[in-house]
């Protein structure tokens, strides 16, 4: 009998043609998951999802407005970095306007992950006082609003403005002449 010896075949993962044509899919399966992942974390927030009722809520942003001109608010923020304290100092014509406790709304233009809202607490008539959480940096939307219960119902206001912390760490808003 005559056998022929077979040279030994190595497996399939010891080819160098296997690992030719799979490279490229490996790569491509790898390059996929990281943009994936970047995409679903890194998402846009300017889309507004529910625009139409955002849209209907604007004739009461024009009564707040109204109310806290009628009223001649002005406000005078502080931020003390070095201390992590907000200072507010509140004046309207109108003493009845001013609240116990004042909602302090920082938006950030970019991420609204970075959104805060800081509870104001009254610690003298029309001065209110809060802690930091963390210390604030760059650009902001500033929005003080009186925080809504059953003591201020239909004295709803807002002063609204704009700061950057790498200018100046006080911000005024308000008054009306």
């Amino acid at each position: 009998m005559n056998e022929k010896s077979s040279p030994d075949v190595a497996p399939w993962y010891r080819q160098t043609w296997a690992w030719f044509v799979l490279s490229p899919l490996i790569l491509i399966f790898f390059v996929c998951g990281v943009l994936l992942t970047v995409a679903y974390k890194q998402a846009d927030d300017v889309v507004i999802d529910n625009y139409y009722k955002k849209g209907r809520m604007i004739n009461q942003r024009i009564e707040e407005d109204r109310v806290a001109k009628e009223a001649e608010l002005g406000a005078d923020l502080r931020f003390d970095m070095m201390s992590a304290e907000v200072l507010l100092e509140l004046s309207a014509t109108d003493a009845s306007v001013l609240p116990e406790t004042v909602m302090l709304h920082l938006d950030h233009p970019v991420e609204a992950d970075f959104d805060t809202q800081i509870v104001l607490h009254n610690i003298a008539p029309g001065r209110y006082r809060a802690d930091l959480d963390k210390p604030l940096a760059h650009r902001w939307y500033v929005r003080l609003m009186p925080k809504v219960n059953a003591e201020n119902a239909g004295k709803f206001w807002r002063l609204v403005g704009e700061m950057n912390f790498a200018d100046r760490d006080y911000v005024k808003l308000g008054s009306y002449e």
